[in-house]
């Protein structure tokens, strides 16, 4: 009989000092003025930043990106579901600022980003999330899994032919990424683009907005995210569209004024629902792999045991999600973790560090996928912008490392001389490789 898999993991870090130069003991008063979030110490360990925030300076304005950073749980939350106040207007701003020759590509291609839906504080973003949450209802996730499943035993054929090859095979870019922008190209009946193209268009947005590119990969990235707009605006355009599919749902759309969706918004809302329904899933598939490979006793046991991929998809999201922050902006002067924020104030929510977070989830730093309240996470956000694709997310993460256990349950992850590169965007984190060997 196969042993018990364990309720409690041990954490993967190790204690000392951080690669980023922060010391890992709460103890120790190093100044946090020189946290940089983009350095490669914090984003391949920012836990123990994460906690001398909450623990030292749970709202803290952070002079290098000009954001108040929010770390504790509660303040997190308690923003999140005042949009009154705490308004989401610069949830999709560019975290570097664009040059002039970065905006005349883009303005040749006719982006915009009206108010749609993570950006959208208006009257009109209740109605466009319904539209669009129709298509991540329950009842359509249900009717997903065959084709999740269908996808992820494609895809694994493939690796598994390499494997056989090779001896080896890079999970991230064969199946982790590839997954979920098949999935929503089936669901959203998406045509006229390959799923490589797809991924690149929706890569190159994640990082022109939210990375800190230099100026001559700005102008590349422009050029990519110019030619996704003008394809989302074409497809928008073209009256070929079927009503049950989203492009026409939202050509349907009435705004609360009773006039149509204009073509702008509907391709904001499209350029938003695309990029997450596919680049940030893919991220969280890879981290749920890389996770599950290193835990003694949890990659054998997934295929057979009723409920711990969930289990474990839930507690990844709790503690390593891969949208690591979001915006919001003060709509007015208030006080939030007893620090005075002044009018206009940018915030920076870090849900992971909530996730962390002790008065909320006992040992954070342990991974226990069967924790009662894991789904108190916000990884996902809450509140009338809570993350409308989240059980189709949670659904792909978990079939994926059901059927990919199952499929290669010989493999172990390969570790090398130097560590796997690793996403790090302001509100983006994920492994960017994931390489097993038998």
């Amino acid at each position: 009989m196969a042993s018990p898999v364990p309720n409690t993991f041990p954490p993967g870090g190790t204690a000392g000092t951080s690669p980023g130069g922060c010391p890992a003991a709460l103890g120790t008063r190093a100044p946090l003025d020189p946290l940089d979030l983009f350095s490669d110490g914090f984003v391949r360990d920012p836990y123990p930043w994460l906690d001398r925030l909450r623990a030292e300076a749970p709202v803290h304005y952070h002079p290098g990106t000009g954001l108040w950073l929010v770390s504790r749980y509660d303040d997190v939350r308690r923003v999140l579901l005042d949009p009154a106040l705490f308004r989401p207007d610069n949830a999709l701003r560019a975290v570097t600022p664009l040059p002039v020759a970065a905006l005349r590509i883009l303005a040749r291609a006719g982006f915009t980003l009206p108010p749609a839906l993570a950006n959208n504080g208006t009257p009109s973003h209740l109605g466009l999330r319904r539209v669009v949450t129709r298509f991540f209802n329950a009842e359509r996730v249900a009717a997903t899994v065959p084709v999740i499943q269908r996808v992820a035993e494609d895809l694994l054929d493939a690796v598994r032919s390499q494997i056989d090859a090779t001896g080896r095979c890079e999970l991230f870019s064969s199946f982790a990424q590839v997954l979920p922008c098949r999935v929503l190209m089936e669901l959203l009946g998406i045509q006229g683009v390959t799923p490589a193209t797809l991924i690149r268009w929706s890569d190159a947005s994640l990082e022109l907005f939210w990375g800190r590119p230099t100026f001559d990969r700005q102008l590349e990235l422009a050029q990519l995210v110019g030619e996704f707009h003008q394809w989302l605006t074409d497809t928008v355009r073209d009256d070929a569209a079927p009503p049950t599919s989203l492009v026409g749902a939202l050509a349907s759309h009435r705004l609360p004024d009773g006039e149509p969706l204009d073509i702008g918004t509907a391709v904001a809302a499209c350029f938003f629902v695309f990029i997450a329904g596919q680049s940030t899933t893919g991220q969280l598939i890879a981290t749920v792999l890389r996770r599950a490979l290193t835990e003694p006793g949890l990659w054998q046991h997934v295929p057979g045991r009723t409920g711990l991929a969930e289990a474990w998809v839930e507690e990844v999201l709790r503690h390593e999600p891969p949208v690591t922050t979001w915006r919001r902006v003060t709509v007015r002067s208030a006080e939030l973790g007893g620090v005075s924020i002044p009018d206009g104030a940018p915030l920076l929510l870090m849900l992971l560090g909530s996730g962390s977070d002790p008065t909320v989830f006992p040992d954070p730093e342990l991974m226990r996928p069967y924790r009662t309240n894991v789904r108190h996470h916000l990884a996902f956000g809450v509140g009338r912008h809570r993350c409308p694709g989240a059980s189709l997310a949670r659904t792909e993460a978990a079939v994926a490392l059901r059927i990919a256990a199952g499929r290669l349950s010989g493999v172990r992850l390969e570790e090398g001389g130097t560590e796997s590169p690793m996403l790090g965007l302001l509100s983006f984190r994920a492994p960017l490789g994931v390489t097993v060997s038998r």
